[in-house]
């Protein structure tokens, strides 16, 4: 079983800047890519970005230029730097990993919310 807590959502002004984190605990032998996903009221879950363990990143068009994925494979923790916010941007984020235990499985977290209005 694996755990993903997530932090650092909240409200903030069109063009501005937030940072999630994201770290796993729990038992597992490694963590395969991690990611995050978002979903605004009334769509569906939508790929932000996604990092393997070697580093390979891939971003959603929407937020290339503007957010930057990055982990810290020894924390097994995941990032996501969101600059030059827009409305649009407003979801609730959530963090994904894949863990290898007995088996290769998929693990969500709760969720944090990302608001961005004037």
């Amino acid at each position: 079983q694996v755990q993903l807590v997530e932090s650092g959502g909240g409200l903030v002004q069109p063009g501005g800047s937030l940072r999630l984190s994201c770290a796993a605990s729990g038992s597992f032998f490694s963590i395969n890519t991690m990611g995050w996903y978002r979903q605004a009221p009334g769509k569906q879950r939508e790929l932000v970005a996604t990092i393997s363990s070697v580093h390979t990143i891939n971003y959603a068009d929407s937020v290339k230029g503007r957010f930057t994925i990055s982990r810290d494979n020894a924390k097994n923790t995941v990032y996501l730097q969101m600059n030059s916010l827009k409305p649009e941007d407003t979801a609730v984020y959530y963090c994904n990993a894949e863990a290898w235990g007995a088996i290769l499985e998929d693990y969500w977290g709760q969720g944090t919310q990302v608001t961005v209005s004037s």
